[in-house]
């Protein structure tokens, strides 16, 4: 593979899943480490992407506030209206970060009587621009490369509340592996959102779908509501009828 068909996919596995490990992009293109990152690096300094500890972040994801281009921006427009649709006046609702949920935020109308609990500091401060709600973030150590509250602090706040719908973005989702992330710390924040909820929904751009990680976060039977920028009734989500509600 050319070197510009590597870094081409590089760049569109950042754009999909916000993050990339340069160990897990050496075994998809059967290439050194060292190679993945003298690629990673060319992308950084040309400034596409954001180089960090181990593989590397989209910009867009890490600075929704500054004119960095979204990807699958209308897509997850798309998904956002649909999210919006599913509140109403009295709910509790708890929700995750990333690109899709920023986007939520900013199409919650003011009318709207909510109460937000978040473990993202950029969808607070968006929720909180944009809405009459309720908006509490929980606190504890601040991931710099997820941009949410992780660690044992988070954790245990969770436990002690419980909403009526959790919000959560995806890595990667699939039948056979459910819902599936590559961070460890922020893999056990979900699971503790999860727990914390009576019903979740899931928001993922199509082209996530039938994509997984290397770490659990739960099945597909844990998931109430999958959210995705293509009709229910589209073909391509047939094969998820049976295991979760598709709005």
């Amino acid at each position: 593979m050319l070197k510009e068909e590597r870094q081409a996919f590089i760049i569109k596995q950042i754009n999909l899943h916000n993050k990339v490990l340069s160990s897990d992009l050496s075994i998809k293109l059967n290439v050194s480490e060292d190679t993945v990152r003298r690629d990673l690096n060319e992308l950084a300094e040309s400034g596409k992407i954001l180089k960090v500890h181990g593989g590397a972040l989209s910009k867009s994801f890490h600075y929704p506030f500054q004119q960095v281009e979204v990807y699958a921006k209308e897509s997850k427009k798309e998904i956002a209206g649909k999210v919006v649709n599913m509140l109403q006046d009295g709910m509790t609702v708890l929700v995750g970060g990333g690109t899709t949920m920023i986007e939520v935020a900013r199409m919650i109308p003011d009318g709207l009587k909510c109460t937000f609990f978040t473990v993202s500091p950029l969808v607070a401060l968006e929720l909180a621009e944009r809405s009459n709600s309720t908006v509490i973030l929980l606190g504890g150590q601040l991931s710099k490369n997820s941009q949410i509250i992780i660690g044992s602090q988070v954790i245990n706040q969770l436990a002690e509340i419980k909403v009526d719908l959790c919000i959560l973005g995806t890595n990667s989702l699939s039948m056979a592996d459910g819902l599936t992330d590559s961070d460890w710390e922020v893999v056990q924040v979900k699971k503790a959102m999860i727990r914390a909820a009576k019903k979740t929904a899931i928001m993922s751009i199509a082209e996530k779908l039938g994509s997984n990680q290397n770490m659990k976060v739960c099945d597909l039977n844990a998931i109430h509501y999958l959210i995705t920028d293509l009709s229910p009734k589209d073909n391509y989500l047939e094969e998820y009828k049976s295991a979760v509600s598709l709005v």
